[in-house]
């Protein structure tokens, strides 16, 4: 799909329809697979993936016969016309499921707060919120805001439109499909128990397909560029790509039952299964959330800064550096486990030497703004952005701290990890994501502005106290987690029994509940100001936003 011949929005090509053929054969085969199951969720799923196939006949369909009334995207100033319709798709998507995530966070916090809130109903238990929380916000957020951004990005520093024409629309929608088929999956009792790697073979087998696709069409907009120079903002979003995929298919390697049952089984067992598993699920981190994320810094704060990136060089060391130590850095996930000692220590090493690559990243982007730091005064979007490259550096230094041996005894399995994870997750992924859609909502809604800038500030000081409160709390409940679980008394017995430690944990709860809280209603203030801005709406006595125009070649990519 992502290498055929470019034509017209609205025209029927080969390409359509050999992707229309591809969804009839679709369809007939989860038909088939509906009629031929005797488990309720997989013939649920097998009538969304039918239901897909079929809209998406329609809408190739539609496409043909609104070809007058919907002419192609104008295009651009610099004359290209790219295209983005797939692009304000996903970004819509990408808040509209981080609010979902986030509700689905406050939710299973107060669950551990106040038990009694599982209403004994399967469905609705800790044990299937918690991953359904986390896929949302890291695959359905997280994963939406990288393909929009990623595909934005590409096309403005490549001066070129992106490859293909239904690819792209395949990609967004086909990701809509997987976040839809995992979250459903893991509250009917669907998993594969794989944290980060939940949903069962076929939504794997699917999502496959849709980052395959995700892979062409990048790699064949970078081959036709019109810029002599690949940008390297594409160079950590061309790497988060590629290793994702590899990840994806080395950890979900199974075997299904049969083809009309959702339960397979891992090739790999024991601790071969534990060491591929955090292999993945580290470097999901590392890819995922980091590699993916800094391409978005190092596109949308100079540009909202105006300043070339600091260093070009220190980004390229930084990109290489980075690339090669973090993908040896997940046995530090099993620490005085089965796993052979040299293996930790591997681990071990190479996630202290990820400290300096990270921090070099870290000082680029916060750099970049010499000669421009008044910005922050007049500019809450620049704030937010820079704000997470601060968290980006906290948590970079504190994950390698924790790898070490002595102090993940103290901090493995406790309230500490949480803490660290989620000032990764909300103030590294959350703020740069927010940031990037502020800039990004009114360049692809050809909008002069935001509607309002106060509102971006009141969602940065309610998120950062939410943020604030959420991981200070993890933090002290952690330590105090682990203090008390190695306590021995004067007979050489445990001093506190597991119930104990449990109360003790009870106002560090509530009060990370209260933090999730504040984080969910920055992100509902921001819905509300993208929405207005959307409609094209300026909010009375705003002053004119402080921000450059959306197109057009980055002034960074000069320093070279």
């Amino acid at each position: 799909m992502a290498a055929s011949k470019e034509a017209a929005p609205g025209t029927l090509t080969a390409a359509s329809f050999g992707v229309g053929g591809l969804f009839v054969v679709g369809a007939l085969i989860s038909m088939f697979i509906a009629a031929g199951t005797h488990d309720s969720v997989m013939a649920f799923h097998a009538t969304l993936f039918i239901l897909f196939f079929v809209l998406g006949i329609f809408a190739i369909g539609k496409r043909h016969f609104d070809a007058q009334e919907n002419p192609p995207e104008p295009p651009a100033r610099d004359g290209i016309a790219y295209h983005d319709g797939p692009i304000r798709v996903a970004t819509v998507a990408s808040l509209f499921w981080g609010i979902a995530g986030f509700l689905a966070g406050l939710v299973i916090a107060l669950q551990l707060a106040f038990p009694v809130l599982n209403f004994d109903l399967a469905w609705l238990n800790f044990g299937r919120l918690r991953p359904l929380h986390t896929s949302a916000v890291i695959f359905a957020f997280g994963g939406n805001a990288l393909i929009a951004t990623s595909l934005y990005v590409v096309q403005r520093t490549c001066k070129t439109r992106i490859a293909g024409d239904l690819a792209p629309w395949f990609i967004v929608w086909g990701y809509q499909l997987f976040i839809v088929l995992a979250a459903t999956g893991y509250l009917l009792g669907v998993t594969q128990g794989k944290e980060y790697a939940e949903p069962e073979w076929y939504v794997d087998l699917w999502l496959t397909i849709v980052w395959v696709t995700y892979l062409l069409v990048f790699l064949f907009t970078l081959a036709k560029r019109k810029e002599p120079h690949i940008y390297v903002a594409n160079w950590f979003y061309l790497a988060f790509i590629v290793t994702i995929a590899m990840l994806h298919l080395v950890n979900n390697a199974a075997v299904p039952v049969s083809l009309t049952s959702p339960k397979s089984y891992i090739i790999w067992s024991g601790v071969q299964d534990a060491l591929i598993q955090w292999w993945y699920g580290h470097n999901a981190v590392g890819f995922f959330l980091t590699a993916g994320f800094l391409g978005m810094m190092y596109y949308f704060v100079p540009k909202r800064a105006e300043r070339p990136v600091y260093s070009y060089r220190l980004s390229i060391v930084h990109f290489w550096a980075l690339i090669f130590l973090y993908i040896w850095a997940g046995p530090h996930h099993l620490h005085y486990t089965a796993l052979p000692d040299w293996a930790q220590t591997l681990g071990m090493t190479f996630s202290i030497m990820l400290w300096m690559p990270s921090w070099g990243g870290m000082i680029n982007g916060l750099m970049t703004l010499s000669g421009a730091w008044d910005k922050l005064r007049t500019d809450p979007v620049i704030r937010m952005l820079v704000v997470s490259i601060a968290f980006y550096g906290m948590s970079t230094f504190e994950g390698p701290v924790m790898s070490i041996k002595a102090v993940n005894s103290l901090s493995h399995y406790t309230d500490w990890t949480i803490g660290h994870v989620h000032s990764g997750a909300l103030g590294w992924v959350g703020f740069v994501t927010f940031g990037a859609i502020y800039c990004l909502v009114p360049w692809l809604w050809n909008r002069k502005q935001l509607y309002s800038l106060a509102l971006v500030n009141w969602h940065f000081w309610i998120a950062t106290l939410g943020i604030v409160l959420y991981i200070t709390a993890m933090w002290v409940s952690g330590i105090l987690q682990g203090l008390m679980w190695r306590a021995y008394d004067s007979l050489g017995f445990l001093e506190y029994s597991f119930v104990e430690t449990v109360e003790a944990m009870h106002p560090f709860y509530v009060i990370r509940a209260m933090g999730g809280g504040l984080f969910l209603i920055g992100a509902l203030i921001m819905a509300y100001n993208i929405y207005m801005t959307i409609q094209g709406r300026v909010r009375e006595g705003e002053a004119m936003e402080p921000a450059p125009a959306g197109d057009g070649q980055l002034a960074a990519v000069g320093a070279k």
